[in-house]
Order: C-alpha cells, then sequence, then structure tokens
C-alpha cells in the first residue's frame, strides 16, 4: 500500500486536499468518486514529498487519551453523533499529530466505516487497548460508558507514570550536581596543582597521578569520552530491541535493589486495571489476556500472560499460571483464585488495582529518601579521592620543609 496526496473539488465546488492510501492512483481516483469528489491531482508520496514526523516516543501522551476519552464521554452523553463529537474534539487539542489522527478518524466514519475500524488505522495515536474497548462498547450500545473506562485507565495510567518521574527528579538532579562537580574539579582545579606538582620533581602518590591522567583525559580527549559513550548507549538501545536483550533488560528490572520491587508493584496495578477494564467492556477473558500481554512494558510480564492466554484456552484457571510464574506477588493469584470462585474477576482486579496503585505511590514517595543517602556516598568518595589526590603530596612537601 502507498500513500497518495490529493486535491480535489467538492459538490459545492470548494478545493479539499487530503491524504489515502492505496494500491495504485486508479483507486485513489475512484475512492474520491465514490464520495462525491472531483479529483484533480494525485500524487504517490515518497521520501522527497512526504511529511516527515520526527517524534521521540509515543505522539500522544497519556495524559491527552484521558482528556480525549472523558470529553468524548461527556459528549456522547449530551447527545451529540460520533461525527460531531469527532469534529469538536479536533479543535480541544494543541498536539497536531493528535488533531490530524482525530481528522481523519472522522473521515473515515463518514464513509461509513465504525469508530473502532477508523480508529485503527491510526495504531501510532490510538492504542490497541482503546481501539478494542472502542469496539466492545459499539457493539455492546454502551459506547459512552466504554469511553468512561478508558478515561479512568489512562488517569491511573498517568497518575502512575507521573509518580515514577517524580520520584526520580531528585536523584537524577544529585548525579547531575556531582557530574558536574567532576568536570569542573578536573578541569580548573587539579590542573592548577598538577603544574605545581610536577615542579616539585618528587615522586607522586598513585591516586595523585591517577586523578592527574583522569584530569588530562577530561580536558583533552573530552571528545573520545563523548563518542565511547554515545557507542554504548547505540549499543543499549540496538541490544534492547532484540530478544535477547528484551528478556537481559526486562530480568536487570526485577533485580535492581529497591527499583525492583516498585517495578513489580507497577506492573501489577497495570495488569489488574487494564484486564478489568477489559473484561468489564464485555471483552473475553482470552481476548483480553492477548491485549493487556500487549500492555505490558517488561517482556517477562508479557510471556506470562501469553502463556497464561494459552492455558485459559484450554480451560485452565488464570490464577494457575499466574502463580506458577513467580512474577506477580502472591496476592493477585490469591485475589484472582477467590474472582474466579466467586465469578466476580473483575471485582477482585479492581481492588488488586486499587492496592498496588497505593503501594506504588507510597514506595515512590520513599524512593527519593532511599535513594538520597546513597548519592550523597558517591558524591563524597568522588569529592574524597580528588582532595586526597591533591593533599597527600602536599603533606609530603610539608614534611620534607621540616627536615631542612
Amino acid at each position: 500500500m502507498s500513500e497518495f496526496s490529493y486535491v480535489a473539488i467538492t459538490k459545492e465546488g470548494k478545493e479539499k486536499k487530503g491524504k489515502l492510501e492505496a494500491s495504485d492512483e486508479t483507486k485513489v481516483r475512484v475512492s474520491l468518486r465514490g464520495e462525491g469528489l472531483i479529483p484533480i491531482t494525485v500524487t504517490e508520496l515518497n521520501l522527497l514529498n512526504k511529511d516527515i514526523n520526527i517524534t521521540i516516543g509515543s505522539p500522544v501522551k497519556v495524559r491527552e487519551l484521558s482528556v480525549f476519552c472523558r470529553q468524548f464521554q461527556s459528549i456522547l452523553n449530551a447527545g451529540v453523533t460520533v461525527v460531531n463529537a469527532l469534529d469538536m474534539l479536533s479543535t480541544q487539542t494543541g498536539n497536531k499529530i493528535f488533531q490530524s489522527a482525530i481528522k481523519e478518524t472522522k473521515q473515515s466514519v463518514e464513509r461509513g466505516e465504525t469508530l473502532a475500524e477508523a480508529m485503527r488505522k491510526s495504531p501510532k495515536v490510538f492504542p490497541s487497548l482503546l481501539v478494542n474497548m472502542v469496539e466492545a462498547g459499539e457493539a455492546s450500545g454502551s459506547l459512552d460508558k466504554a469511553f468512561g473506562r478508558m478515561a479512568l485507565q489512562f488517569e491511573k495510567t498517568a497518575k502512575l507514570k507521573a509518580l515514577m518521574k517524580k520520584a526520580m527528579i531528585y536523584p537524577v538532579m544529585l548525579l547531575f550536581v556531582a557530574t558536574a562537580v567532576l568536570i569542573i574539579m578536573s578541569v580548573v582545579v587539579v590542573p592548577q596543582f598538577a603544574k605545581m606538582f610536577t615542579e616539585m620533581g618528587s615522586e607522586l602518590p598513585f591516586i595523585t597521578k591517577f586523578v592527574m591522567k583522569l584530569s588530562d583525559m577530561i580536558r583533552f580527549r573530552w571528545y573520545f569520552i563523548a563518542f565511547i559513550i554515545l557507542i554504548v548507549v547505540v549499543g543499549v538501545k540496538v541490544f534492547n530491541t532484540s530478544e535477547e536483550g528484551k528478556l537481559l533488560f526486562g530480568k536487570l528490572k526485577l533485580k535492581i535493589p529497591i527499583l525492583g520491587r516498585l517495578h513489580v508493584k507497577s506492573a501489577s496495578a497495570n495488569f489488574a486495571r487494564t484486564l478489568s477494564t477489559l473484561i468489564g467492556s464485555g471483552i473475553s477473558v482470552t481476548q483480553a489476556l492477548e491485549i493487556t500481554s500487549r500492555s505490558m512494558t517488561n517482556v517477562l510480564f508479557q510471556k506470562v500472560l501469553e502463556k497464561t492466554k494459552e492455558e485459559a484456552e484450554r480451560g485452565v484457571s488464570l490464577s494457575a499460571p499466574i502463580a506458577a510464574s513467580g512474577l506477580f506477588p502472591l496476592m493477585v493469584s490469591q485475589m484472582l483464585r477467590i474472582g474466579e470462585e466467586t465469578g466476580n474477576i473483575e471485582g477482585m482486579l479492581d481492588k488488586v488495582a486499587e492496592y498496588y496503585e497505593d503501594e506504588v505511590e507510597i514506595a515512590t514517595q520513599s524512593l527519593s529518601t532511599s535513594l538520597e543517602p546513597i548519592i550523597i556516598i558517591v558524591m563524597a568518595v568522588i569529592i574524597g579521592v580528588i582532595v586526597m589526590a591533591i593533599y597527600m603530596p602536599m603533606v609530603s612537601m610539608y614534611q620534607g620543609l621540616d627536615k631542612l
């Protein structure tokens, strides 16, 4: 499939521009005529004439999706049609990519497609979780409730992400200060003393020689250090895209002290909230597990849920493979088992989600407190080594003067 840009004339005689995906130009023209448009020009887009949007990460933030869903629910409850709702919502966001996706979705709905089918054409904007929820809402006639559930889902997800970022701000700032202090002392302070020590001509301690060489490397070989760091970062990113890399980093995330437990709690909250939302909307358990597995950021949790889906298709309870995995806390499998026995899986998952969301909030609040002394100790060691490297030759020099 190729992408084409077109200029056409509407029935009212107005000019209309847009883009369409098709196998060839003829099908684009046929599609335009089917919509009552008269095509003037149709051009296939390539690397030279195609709009290039460079984005880091997802082009639409979770918070924007939560606002979109909440507004959509309110508009639908007011009796507004889906097409008019999309038209109104396209003007409510300042995100150009999001705005463009909503307009394209509106055009697809006007052509007779369902809202879910139209949203599925923009996978980078509308996640599969939202699309499947919309599809279930349309099938059951409760589209407004589906958007309400997704608004809550995205709000909870955004809150967890915000808490994680907030917890890391202070440690990152301390690391930045430590790095700045190291560079300043290596570039400004150490060279001044190094010149004096060289003129003395006496044998310098190993620690002083080490700091002086490190200072010279930072001053005169900084580009080499920057190149090495760049190679390492790129190498890690490339390796992380492989299956082996995903498994390795997935295991490392679980073994990091303090952060490992926080990662498990966050994954448990995400799993419970997502699965509860999907099951509550009438989506089958196996399909809900498949969608939930794709929402997990750690490949280890993804594999557990994929296996759970396979077991569920054979009639095995959900709690058994979850418990056997050893990844999720025991409470998750126990609450799932109770939900299965009472026929209230959704309610039990909601309780699990609320519990671990609270746990994540408490853990993130104490994370900065836990990391602060560690980072301060690291800073003290770095500065202490530099001070010792400067102080030890000076002591030797004063001792030599006393003997004269």
